[in-house]
């Protein structure tokens, strides 16, 4: 398996034997930095205030449960158990530079006061369920298929939820999350490929946010900031609101969930004004058949998928739920925090699930079954300075022109408050969006970057396309690149699907906690239908190329090349699962990826784990 420079042994939490809370895990890389000796850790228990997440070897012993007992009066703050040395590299998250202590209530009952301990990290990750291309996609659901597809976001929110349910279990039983554990599963080259599809659904998220927060800034000011002077605003805000991360873990929190406030009001007032039929949209919900749609509405209904679940959020999870302080040699405090994660997530995403009912509603209520020039008339008749977009001989809709026709159909005031709304889903994501982009490039890379280097870099690379956009195009051109952003992380998903059920099926990674066989067939048919999605979506974008050699060539040796790249994944991913026939695959006897070999995770012959 190439030579090996060194070793790691990490003991990964709750086991098996006589020792339950240890289990050793030997791991071996070629391409790792040389090491003179083995290296002992046991990941994820260190409290190391200066180590931001890429989780390097340390030698020796360290104390896995520094901190305050459970019975400290000051247990249920923000704590910092190990403050940060001088010289130590503190830039990427707060996340990684404090805990919060999970209370000792004496019972095994479930118990609130342990809830709101665990709260924080699912309301982080259910912003990416509310970012702008979210939005986008739900006002054209309602707007192309009125009621029909409520049933098909609903689908997708359950199935994201039993994804995000992977994620953080994986981050809470290993303490590492799913960038570390592709770092050493994968080889060199896969791994690299890997974090280049994440870096492109990262920064194709980032591009909606901008676009989403430009166009609230065009509309809170009636047309006089421009688009290119609302994208280079993001630049600033982004800086200025991740100033936050100094005031503690909590108050970041407090702060993102007073956005998901602010969307709840404002769609919510939005979905009070147009007040949809009750009936018409409980039978959305849960009558799933979609009665006289056609190509149109089937093509939004994928939209949905891709817009729901997003990839590079499976990599956050699982980077959130370590900023809780978990005893994770103890089985029974694992299984807790399992318990505790799932049904704070369930919570947050059944209010970003609200939300984008009140979305959808509105404009199949408002918008379905009108025509340009009745909404035009509607526009002029109101006073709207943006009547002219509907001035034409076809109807759209996107996040501008939904704005624009809430304003004329309900007064400007709803246009003002929608715009505050999108707002608050630009901001909130995008600052999400620069914490995810720090955890996959440490995971990744076993590289830390400052926090303001990233957000430079991440908002450089969403910027420069968008700004040229929006000064010699126009707003309809920036919305229609968001419809192609949506088609982008559709595309991206199986690169986040298939790593976590991969290492979330292997009993060597999760011991008790591994995937049962419902959830194991749950998640790969969700990857299976979303591989399908995407083919689907390959062969009706080439369906729209015009017949010429040279566009349908490089096409080919992308698609070919992504096919590749993911039976690549879908391989190993069955190999974890219990499919040993394809040990007999070379591919699998030359990349070092032993999920399935006991020699990777055991005892080797010259440490014994258990005594680590």
């Amino acid at each position: 398996m190439g030579n090996r420079q060194g070793q790691e042994y990490f003991a990964l939490g709750p086991g098996n034997g006589t020792d339950p809370g240890e289990v050793g895990r030997e791991m071996e890389r070629d391409d790792k930095m040389p090491m003179d000796g083995a290296v002992f850790t046991e990941l994820g228990s260190v409290q190391d205030g200066g180590d931001t997440g890429s989780l390097r070897a340390r030698r020796g012993e360290q104390n896995a449960n520094g901190g305050p007992s459970d019975s400290d009066p000051d247990h249920d703050h923000d704590h910092n158990p190990d403050p940060p040395k001088k010289g130590m590299n503190t830039s990427a998250s707060t996340y990684f530079n404090q805990r919060i202590v999970i209370p000792e209530t004496g019972s095994t009952r479930f118990s609130f006061r342990k809830l709101w301990a665990f709260t924080g990290p699912g309301f982080l990750m259910s912003i990416a369920y509310l970012d702008p291309g979210n939005i986008e996609s739900d006002l054209q659901s309602g707007a192309t298929a009125q009621f029909k597809l409520l049933w098909v976001l609903m689908v997708s929110t359950i199935l994201g939820l039993l994804m995000q349910r992977l994620a953080a279990r994986l981050g809470v039983v290993t303490g590492m999350h799913l960038a570390e554990v592709c770092y050493r599963q994968y080889s060199r080259v896969p791994r690299i490929i890997l974090w280049i599809m994440i870096e492109i659904a990262i920064i194709g998220s980032d591009m909606q946010e901008v676009i989403g927060t430009a166009i609230a800034f065009f509309l809170l000011s009636n047309g006089k900031i421009p688009l290119y002077a609302g994208v280079l605003i993001t630049i600033i805000d982004t800086f200025t609101f991740l100033l936050m991360d100094k005031y503690g873990l909590r108050k970041l929190e407090a702060f993102f969930c007073i956005l998901i406030t602010i969307m709840a009001v404002t769609f919510g007032y939005e979905y009070v004004r147009v007040a949809p039929d009750q009936g018409q949209v409980l039978k959305g919900l849960f009558v799933p058949y979609c009665e006289g749609c056609g190509p149109d509405q089937l093509l939004q209904a994928v939209g949905i998928i891709g817009a729901i679940i997003m990839p590079h959020n499976i990599y956050l999870h699982s980077a959130l739920v370590k900023s809780r302080q978990v005893d994770r040699t103890k089985k029974e405090d694992v299984k807790e925090a399992n318990k505790y994660f799932f049904i704070e997530a369930a919570i947050a995403l059944f209010v970003s699930f609200l939300i984008n009912v009140f979305v959808v509603s509105v404009f199949a209520e408002g918008f379905y079954g009108k025509t340009s020039s009745e909404v035009y008339n509607n526009c002029l008749a109101q006073g709207n300075p943006h009547a002219d977009v509907f001035n034409s001989s076809t109807l759209s809709v996107d996040i501008f022109k939904g704005g624009v026709f809430l304003g004329c159909q309900f007064g400007l005031a709803a246009m003002y408050v929608w715009a505050v709304g999108i707002l608050a889903a630009g901001q909130s994501s995008t600052m999400t969006g620069t914490y995810t982009g720090q955890f996959v490039m440490e995971g990744f890379l076993n590289l830390t970057w400052k926090r303001w280097q990233r957000v430079l870099l991440t908002r450089t690379i969403a910027i420069m396309p968008t700004i040229f956009v929006a000064i010699f195009s126009g707003i309809n051109d920036m919305t229609t690149m968001n419809d192609l952003l949506n088609v982008l992380m559709s595309l991206q998903l199986p690169f986040a699907l298939l790593p976590i059920l991969t290492f979330t099926s292997s009993h060597h990674i999760m011991t008790d906690f591994a995937n049962g066989r419902v959830m194991k067939a749950i998640a790969a048919g969700l990857s299976i239908a979303v591989i399908a999605i995407n083919l689907y979506f390959v062969v009706v974008y080439i369906q729209e190329l015009p017949s010429k050699a040279y566009i349908y060539a490089p096409i080919a040796i992308v698609v070919v090349a992504y096919l590749a790249f993911v039976a690549y994944l879908s391989i190993h991913c069955m190999h974890a699962m219990g499919a040993t026939f394809l040990e007999r695959i070379p591919m699998l006897q030359q990349t070092g990826f032993d999920l399935a070999d006991p020699m990777s995770y055991g005892q080797s012959s010259s440490v014994n784990a258990t005594n680590i």
